[in-house]
């Protein structure tokens, strides 16, 4: 069992983690027509949208109530109607994400009030569907942002409805790209189930080319109705710890029963996974899953000599951190360092003796002799100046292309993941001097 260290530093030196706004609006970005609106200045919103796009290279719809000197001292109530008013004039949302930022909860509005009075006064605004989530960015970090979006959705926009037996709820942590919700939607529909991913960034932020005129809001993802009709799911799949919240609010909300599987990479896991989905639709595993366990069989069997024994730390958000360093530890590597960036209760169940809550400083100094890093493109000065390889994961991943299509989740993403990393393994044991 993990000892998680929160070190009382003065200063973050090459931070790691990300805000909270920036993990909620993610996860907004993966409904249909949405626009996330931050309630905060102009440079909250600039800063996200900079780092979406250098992420994704992808279009990132993104709003401002920009709050001036003026207003934050005043109140941002009218910043709030004209912003709201603005975008259904213009964008033509089907939904929007309200978020606030460190600089309105520092002033401590209250914002559910403010909504509240909004929409007495204008009953267009009342009409649209408006989820409201409390992200301040000076605590907490990306996946709590992230998760707390998905609470708000949740909890706010679906209804109750007569239960449907072949549908089931997808929740999805932050942990995975555009491309594991690809293959985890696929693997679910394969077993004949009506799939509901909450977010679904695979139809978002997967780098494809619409027909038509731009479109100033999110053009893919999960559609109102959908969202609605998620009260009527017979089943809650959470994939990722920080998913539970979510999950337990449908079950409160409709009595819909939930499992967290905390990750879906690996053998094991994702047999668990499968023989699930067999028990919710009654229907044997497709063969040609079956097969790709085979193919994964052999792949572990490859690459499992240059894992062994190899030293790796990483620096990455808490269901990714468990779940790569679970899945590298099944491979026979040896975790030498964890940096993470806010508190889990996975954190504990990780395989190696402390997990720090810290930055890229605390991985400098906690991996060197490592043969291995893992973690965003921040790291790339800590690899060069340490010599030591890196494996890019997490966000942002600003030089490397196609970060919204790698998937590596289900067999065929676990055999993905071993070939990348092997390969940087097999690479650097060429390399080394000959004794």
């Amino acid at each position: 069992m993990a000892t998680v260290l929160n070190p009382k530093k003065p200063v973050a030196v090459n931070p790691l983690k990300q805000s909270q706004p920036l993990g909620a609006a993610l996860a907004f970005l993966g409904l249909k027509g949405m626009m996330p609106l931050f309630h905060g200045s102009q440079g909250c919103t600039a800063f996200a949208k900079v780092m979406l796009v250098r992420h994704f290279r992808e279009a990132i719809p993104l709003s401002t109530t920009a709050m001036t000197e003026v207003t934050t001292i005043l109140g941002g109530e009218d910043n709030i109607q004209t912003a709201i008013l603005t975008l259904l004039e213009k964008a033509k949302p089907e939904i929007i994400g309200l978020c606030t930022t460190g600089l309105t909860e520092t002033r401590g509005d209250d914002m559910e009030g403010i909504i509240k009075q909004i929409k007495k006064r204008h009953e267009s605004i009342n009409e649209l569907p408006l989820v409201y989530v409390s992200t301040p960015d000076f605590k907490g970090a990306l996946q709590d942002g992230y998760a707390a979006a998905i609470e708000g959705i949740v909890g706010q926009i679906p209804e109750k409805g007569e239960t449907q037996k072949d549908q089931v709820t997808i929740l999805v942590s932050s942990a995975f790209a555009p491309g594991d919700v690809e293959e985890i939607k696929e693997i679910v529909t394969a077993f004949g189930l009506k799939a509901i991913a909450i977010p679904d960034l695979s139809q978002s932020l997967d780098g494809h080319l619409t027909d038509g005129d731009f479109s100033a809001v999110t053009t893919g993802g999960t559609s109102v109705a959908d969202l609605k009709s998620v009260g009527a799911s017979a089943f809650t799949l959470a994939i990722g710890e920080s998913m539970r919240g979510a999950a337990e609010i449908l079950q409160q909300r409709f009595g819909t029963e939930y499992q967290v599987f905390t990750r879906l990479t690996g053998l094991k896991v994702v047999d668990d996974f499968l023989v699930k989905l067999s028990q919710l639709s009654g229907q044997p595993v497709p063969q040609k899953y079956r097969y790709q366990r085979g193919q994964l069989q052999d792949a572990m069997l490859d690459t499992h000599f240059y894992f062994g024994r190899k030293k790796v730390s990483l620096g990455l958000e808490p269901d990714l951190l468990y779940s790569t360093s679970c899945f590298l530890q099944e491979m026979g590597a040896e975790i030498q360092a964890a940096i993470t960036t806010t508190q889990s209760p996975l954190l504990a169940e990780i395989p190696v003796e402390s997990v720090t809550i810290g930055d890229l400083e605390d991985l400098e100094n906690l991996a060197v002799g490592s043969d291995l890093l893992i973690t965003n493109s921040q790291g790339k000065r800590v690899s060069k100046k340490l010599g030591i390889p890196l494996y890019r994961q997490g966000l942002p991943i600003y030089d490397r292309l196609g970060n919204g299509h790698f998937a590596s989740v289900g067999y065929r993403g676990t055999k993905e993941v071993l070939f990348r990393i092997g390969n940087i393994l097999l690479e650097e044991e060429e390399t080394k001097p000959q004794h």
